[in-house]
């Protein structure tokens, strides 16, 4: 994420109206299964006219953002045409890091928190890459789309319901596209089950089980600048799942959510909220900011979907525990199933056929599963790096689809309904648990909507 407006950004009003539309919604047990009139036709399968170069505009240069623009100055084909970010700091890195690969300079923008604005209004520009502080997701995805840009956002895509139907509707209406960036979908593993799936190595499938569990309180220290100084804050706001999509996203692919099934309700439950006041009162000051906030959110979060189709999905988040980090990664079928962190498969069928004791040696699976993107990409991916190769990889596939006139792997559709659990969780938490529908973003769309190929 970038460091987007770091001193300013908590006290914008837009901060303050996203999450009290946030904590309205937990308490105003409204219908959030509506279903608005559409404004535009559907975007599931969009195709746009092949670009033979995509140009590339950069909002947002700090903590995510620099990896960016290492990325999209090592693709072919993809040009950054211009960046913008109101830190100086690391506006100069990014200048830094362009020049180091020998690309043309782009336009550079430095002036306030809407001189992304000016970015938008250049021709030159085709895409838009978002990676900001959270409440800017909406508004600059929304205007990017308005400007006739393709808007790739960070996670999560929105924070409220009415900020998804929003770029829902602005996508439909202006024929663009608007995909949250979910790296994890292009991880080495989370391609391999994928392939498994599709080739029906689990059977019919049941279950899955996701989660972002990642211990930052850390980041508290963050106070000037970076995540910390903006993410903490949210721990005083929300109590809920306020980052469900990196396990999400792969399970959601898995089961073909929005494409032949799709989430129908969930029901959330947070554990006490204490280890972020701990961990202030252990490492600052009596008198310090960080030990006068009041931390709601849940140590651990756990939420429970249920499909359309009736399987289910485990969802968790703790980044507050002294644990080790995990994302589950876990899919069950009615022939077996896979498990990550660490990897492990126990089939009925298949493999060594003994599914009282896990295999954990995933040589002969990578052997005979690894994705055909992954056998086309990965070993480029993994020298460019990215969370192991799957940020590159991820910004490989977006510029190939849009040079070849293909579609998006992910659309505004899947970026609403996996981003959905955010404000779902927080109203089902504050109504003792009780159950929440999801909107069908794709107004029925889904029904017909094609799986997920396998491509490479």
């Amino acid at each position: 994420m970038s460091g987007l407006n770091r001193r300013s950004f908590l006290k914008a009003s837009m901060a303050t109206a996203a999450l009290g539309a946030l904590a309205s919604c937990a308490g105003s047990g409204a219908n959030t299964g509506f279903t608005p009139k559409a404004k535009g036709k559907s975007v599931m399968g969009l195709v746009v006219p092949a670009m033979h170069e995509v140009r590339v505009g950069l909002i947002g240069v700090g903590e995510r953002g620099s990896g960016f623009v290492h990325h999209f100055s090592k693709i072919a084909g993809a040009r950054i045409t211009a960046v913008c970010d109101p830190d100086a700091k690391v506006l100069k890195r990014a200048k830094d890091i362009v020049s180091r690969y020998g690309r043309d300079t782009p336009a550079y923008y430095n002036k306030g928190e809407y001189g992304y604005r000016e970015l938008l209004s250049r021709d030159d520009v085709d895409i838009v890459i978002i990676a900001t502080p959270w409440q800017w997701h909406h508004p600059m995805a929304k205007d990017a789309m308005l400007a006739g840009k393709h808007a790739f956002v960070e996670v999560p895509m929105a924070l409220t319901l009415e900020e998804m139907w929003d770029l829902v509707d602005t996508s439909e209406a202006t024929q663009r596209n608007c995909m949250m960036m979910e790296n994890v979908n292009y991880g080495r593993d989370e391609l391999m089950v994928l392939n498994m799936v599709r080739q029906g190595v689990f059977g019919e499938l049941l279950h899955g089980e996701a989660a972002y569990i990642h211990e930052l309180r850390w980041q508290m220290k963050e106070t000037e600048r970076k995540t910390g100084s903006w993410r903490t804050h949210f721990h005083t706001k929300l109590n809920g799942n306020m980052y469900p999509t990196h396990g999400l996203g792969p399970v959601a692919q898995y089961m073909n959510i929005n494409r032949g099934d799709r989430f129908d309700y969930l029901t959330s439950a947070s554990s006490p909220a204490l280890g972020r006041a701990a961990y202030a009162k252990r490492e600052f000051a009596a008198d310090h900011p960080r030990n006068q906030l009041n931390y709601i959110h849940g140590d651990i979060n756990t939420s429970i979907i249920k499909t359309v189709k009736g399987r289910t999905i485990m969802v968790q988040h703790d980044t507050t525990t002294p644990r080790p980090y995990s994302r589950h990664n876990l899919i069950q079928g009615t022939n077996g199933v896979f498990a990550g962190f660490p990897n492990r498969i126990a089939l009925e069928q298949g493999g060594s056929g003994n599914f009282h004791h896990w295999d954990q040696d995933m040589t002969k699976w990578y052997a005979q599963y690894d994705h055909p993107l992954w056998l086309r990409m990965g070993k480029e991916a993994e020298q460019n790096g990215g969370h192991g190769g799957m940020d590159f990889l991820m910004c490989w596939r977006m510029i190939y689809c849009l040079r070849n006139a293909e579609p998006l792997d992910q659309d505004v559709y899947d970026g609403a309904a996996w981003s959905a659990v955010l404000p779902l969780s927080v109203a089902s938490v504050a109504d003792r648990s009780n159950s929440k529908d999801f909107p069908d973003f794709s107004r029925g769309a889904w029904q017909t909507g094609k799986p997920l190929g396998i491509v490479g």
